[in-house]
């Protein structure tokens, strides 16, 4: 089904502006529990939907922000392509308009790119009342400002995304997922010494008790990279169930055990274990590393930056109040200083984000 709402949309971001009404945009609604709560009148946005342009040659596609992701993917591999960040849906009606706000990316991110780097361009509806495009339909047109990729994680605060170009990619010949049994000290070490060898790898996991290496590409590579790794054969089906479903969909034990608040923490690959006491597990090479940690929001922060990165509470807990790392005045002001040029009434997704805007 495909459906234009551009015009509606408008209408009703122009009577937002006219009451000073604050709307709640809602996708699919399966990434609700991200970020702070929005206080507002929910936009319904799911209904804008459709593929509007496949170039498989261009390796390109165009889709509303409303399609759901399932319908994109089944497009996609009939012509044997894929979306190469492999985006988490975290339930049937996720939508390509919330997976790109919400910035997300799966576990091949650190080889494949993020969405960010995959978002050739938008048509974005600002709190202005305003429709706007960013960027271009194929790479060899993208050209300005990179807008498009500023509203990729920016949580719906700055502007509706109506359509998004997105690059694809082929999928691989084959895929290979080798499994070692190691503690997180040795998986981190190696990871690191992986990361200095020329593998395909396109995915890896420690789980807490065994590192996972995922490798893809032409069958005949595949082989004597796997033996060069070492380990365990992992097979086929077990192995994309776990990438699929444990860890990019988070149905893994160490996501939904009760307990401690989710923590997810970006942090250089290079990075030493955590020096907190709590169930981890680690993706990206390293640069992602999960928590469940009961510990107070500034004793997680604060072991966060001491390795050179930041934390976000994803899940659970008194953090979910202010969720994301408190912004640097400098970086406060930047921040404001766009909310001002796209959304200077306020009304997108008010408190989202952060709570100053």
């Amino acid at each position: 089904m495909s459906q234009d709402l551009t015009a509606e949309l408008c209408a009703s971001v122009t009577a937002a502006i006219a009451a000073t009404t604050p709307l709640c945009l809602r996708g699919g609604g399966t990434k609700d529990f991200l970020g702070r709560r929005c206080a507002g009148r929910p936009l319904a946005l799911a209904g804008h939907r459709g593929i509007l342009d496949h170039q498989p040659r261009e390796l390109t596609l165009t889709a509303r922000a409303g399609t759901p992701l399932r319908e994109i993917e089944t497009a996609l591999a009939e012509a044997g392509q894929c979306l190469p960040f492999e985006p988490p849906h975290f339930g049937p009606g996720a939508t390509l308009g919330g997976t790109i706000a919400c910035g997300l990316s799966g576990p091949a991110r650190p080889h494949a790119g993020a969405a960010r780097d995959l978002v050739l361009g938008a048509r974005v509806l600002t709190g202005r009342g305003e429709v706007l495009r960013f960027g271009g339909a194929v790479m060899k047109n993208v050209a300005g400002y990179d807008i498009a990729r500023l509203m990729t994680g920016a949580f719906g605060t700055l502007g509706i995304l109506l359509d998004i170009s997105l690059k694809v990619l082929p999928r691989p010949e084959a895929v290979r997922t080798q499994v070692l049994d190691c503690d997180g000290d040795e998986a981190l070490a190696r990871l690191r010494a992986l990361a200095r060898r020329p593998l395909p790898l396109s995915a890896s996991c420690h789980d807490g008790e065994r590192l996972w290496l995922r490798l893809s590409g032409a069958e005949r590579a595949l082989a004597p990279a796997a033996a060069g790794i070492g380990g365990e054969r992992v097979e086929p089906e077990r192995a994309e169930d776990f990438w699929d479903t444990l860890i990019r969909e988070q149905r893994h034990p160490f996501f939904t055990a009760p307990g401690a608040p989710l923590w997810r923490l970006s942090l250089p690959p290079h990075a030493p274990a955590l020096a907190l006491d709590a169930p981890q597990l680690i993706e990206w090479g390293g640069a992602q590393r999960w928590l469940r940690a009961a510990h107070p929001a500034e004793v997680v922060r604060a072991e966060a930056a001491r390795l050179g990165g930041h934390a976000t509470c994803f899940r659970g807990g008194e953090a979910m109040r202010s969720p994301f790392t408190p912004l640097s005045p400098s970086l406060l002001a930047l921040h404001r200083n766009l909310k001002q040029a796209f959304d200077p009434h306020g009304i997108l997704n008010p408190g989202r984000f952060h709570a100053e805007f």
